[in-house]
């Protein structure tokens, strides 16, 4: 009863944390109306994979590590911003499309592979420290100290498929056909909007700090 305790009360805050639209919400809005459902459902999974790790090390103690290394809290952070703002950059330069071309360019090219879509939503969510101080948080204010490592893994395992699982269902809907036409209408403001998005999480995350 306590272990299921805990889990619920990690999913209620989890639940609240993942419908918050972030880096990784603009990521997948972006590969949903570009590269379509697959894609975008690939690349939650890469997430999904992301959050694992960071769950992992946080239960072995690493993240604590991590938010007090300056140096190694910068250098993730860094890596990070450099990242997002390099997609909203790529965002911005894309070409301006309309719902005829980008038909016509998704039948005549090669899909994006699923490896690229995973690595994409890894890397997004890995080089986010903001996971290593939230879960270091969560975990120490509502997981017992003595809930065994491998009951906590179960726990992470729960909260990667809900994230998982929210971004499939947010997937489904951007590439319904009325939902996706009215985005790709949208044609240049599109690729500056998502791209400014991109760019304004990289700001974001620019300004995170470690934990005191």
């Amino acid at each position: 009863m306590q272990y299921l305790l805990e889990f619920l009360g990690l999913m209620v805050v989890f639940s609240v944390f993942i419908v918050v639209p972030g880096a990784d919400f603009a990521v997948i809005l972006r590969q949903s109306i570009v590269n379509g459902r697959r894609a975008a459902m690939m690349t939650g999974l890469g997430m999904g994979f992301s959050l694992l790790f960071h769950i992992s090390y946080t239960i072995f103690g690493l993240g604590l590590v991590v938010s007090k290394s300056l140096l190694l809290f910068a250098t993730i952070k860094w890596a990070g911003v450099a990242y997002l703002v390099y997609l909203g950059i790529k965002s911005f330069r894309e070409p301006v499309f309309n719902v005829r071309e980008i038909e016509v360019s998704r039948a005549d090219r090669k899909a994006v592979s699923a490896v690229k879509c995973l690595a994409m939503g890894f890397i997004t969510n890995a080089l986010n420290p903001k996971p290593v101080l939230f879960f270091l948080s969560l975990f120490s204010t509502l997981v017992h100290h003595d809930t065994p490592a491998l009951i906590q893994f179960s726990y992470g395992i729960g909260m990667a498929s809900a994230l998982v699982a929210w971004f499939a269902v947010v997937s489904i809907f951007l590439t319904v056909k009325p939902v996706r036409d009215r985005f790709i209408a949208s044609g240049k403001w599109f690729n500056r909007i998502t791209g400014a998005a991109l760019v304004g999480f990289g700001f974001r995350l620019a300004i995170t700090r470690a934990a005191d």
